[in-house]
C-alpha cells in the first residue's frame, strides 16, 4: 500500500506540534490503556499525568471507532492524532492541526484520512465469507445494540457508539469447533481484505493495520522532528503489526498468552501487571530512563 503524502510542499505541523519532545506514545485501549472488563484508567493516571506534564503525545490506536474514541481522547486531554478501527481512519483533532497529511478532509471537527476499505463493501464480503465457508458468523451489522452491550460490557449508549462504524466489521463465530482461521484468512485475502483478532472478537477490514497508520502518524511527525523515538503497547494480535513498527515495544500482559511473540517482534518487553497497572508500569520506566539521558533497554 502507497502511503499518501504527509504533507504539502511548504506545510509544517502547527507551532504547538513544534514544541513536542521527540517520544510519541502509540497505545492500544482495551486490555493496555483500559481494564478489560471496566474500561477504566485508574491504574494508567500517573503516567498519563507525567505524559500531559511533560507534553509527551499519547496516540490511541485500537479497533474502536472513531465516535467512540473521540470523547475518550477528550476525557484523557489528549489533544492528538488517534487511529480507529486497526488502522482503517487516522483522525487529527481540527482545533490542534494547522496542517493535516494531504488527502485528509475535514468532517466533525476532525482531519479524516482514510486508509481502509468502506464498511458497506466490508459486511457484504463478511457475508460472503460465512456462506461461502459454511461458517455461524454474526457480526456487529447483524446485531441489537442489546446484543452488542451483553457481549463488550458497554451500556447502551456506548453500545450505540461502537456500532457506528465506518472500515471495520467485528464479528464472533457462533461455533469455534468449526472455525479454520487459515481458510478464514485466505478468503479474506481472496477479496483484497485482512481479518485480525481483538480483546473480544475476530474483525474483518480492508489490507490495512495498525502499523501502516502509525508509520504516517511518524512521518508527519518527522516533518518537524529531526529525531523521533516511539514507544508501542498493546496486548492482542491486532497490535502485533504496531509493536513491530515502533522503537519500544510493550507487550502488556493478558489473560491469554502467546507463545513465541518474543521471537516474533524484536526487542519486545513484556510487562509484569496486566492492563493499565501494565501500562503504568511500562511508561513511567521509560519517561525516568529518558530523563536521566539514555533511551535504556526496559528491564
Amino acid at each position: 500500500m502507497k502511503h499518501p503524502a504527509t504533507r504539502s510542499p511548504g506545510q509544517e505541523p502547527s507551532d504547538k506540534a513544534k514544541s513536542k519532545p521527540p517520544f510519541l506514545i502509540f497505545t492500544d485501549l482495551d486490555g493496555t490503556l483500559l481494564n478489560h472488563d471496566s474500561y477504566s484508567w485508574t491504574e494508567a493516571q500517573p503516567a498519563l499525568d507525567l505524559c500531559r506534564g511533560r507534553s509527551v503525545p499519547v496516540i490511541l490506536v485500537s479497533s474502536k471507532t472513531r465516535a467512540e474514541m473521540n470523547p475518550l481522547r477528550l476525557k484523557l486531554g489528549l489533544v492528538y492524532p488517534f487511529v480507529a478501527e486497526n488502522g482503517g481512519g487516522i483522525f487529527f483533532p481540527a482545533e490542534e492541526t494547522h496542517a493535516p497529511p494531504l488527502g485528509a478532509t475535514r468532517s466533525e471537527g476532525l482531519w479524516k484520512l482514510s486508509l481502509g476499505a468502506p464498511y458497506d463493501l466490508v459486511v457484504k464480503a463478511l457475508t460472503e465469507i460465512g456462506k461461502e465457508l459454511d461458517l455461524p458468523i454474526r457480526s456487529f451489522s447483524q446485531m441489537r445494540l442489546e446484543e452488542i452491550s451483553s457481549l463488550t460490557a458497554l451500556d447502551l449508549d456506548a453500545a450505540h457508539l461502537a456500532a457506528m462504524r465506518e472500515y471495520d466489521e467485528p464479528f464472533i463465530i457462533q461455533r469455534e469447533d468449526r472455525l479454520d482461521l487459515g481458510l478464514l484468512q485466505d478468503a479474506a485475502k481472496r477479496r483484497g481484505l485482512r481479518i485480525t483478532a481483538g480483546g473480544r472478537f475476530y474483525h474483518l477490514h480492508g489490507n490495512t493495520d495498525k502499523g501502516m497508520a502509525i508509520e504516517i502518524i511518524v512521518s508527519w511527525y518527522k516533518a518537524s522532528h529531526a529525531h523521533v523515538v516511539t514507544i508501542g503497547l498493546g496486548d492482542s494480535p491486532n497490535d502485533f503489526d504496531m509493536l513491530r513498527k515502533v522503537d519500544y515495544p510493550f507487550f502488556v500482559q493478558s489473560l491469554r498468552s502467546f507463545p513465541g511473540i518474543e521471537d516474533e517482534i524484536p526487542g519486545l518487553n513484556v510487562t509484569k501487571a496486566k492492563g493499565p497497572a501494565g501500562w503504568n508500569e511500562a511508561v513511567l520506566d521509560m519517561l525516568r530512563r529518558k530523563s536521566m539521558g539514555g533511551f535504556l533497554r526496559y528491564v
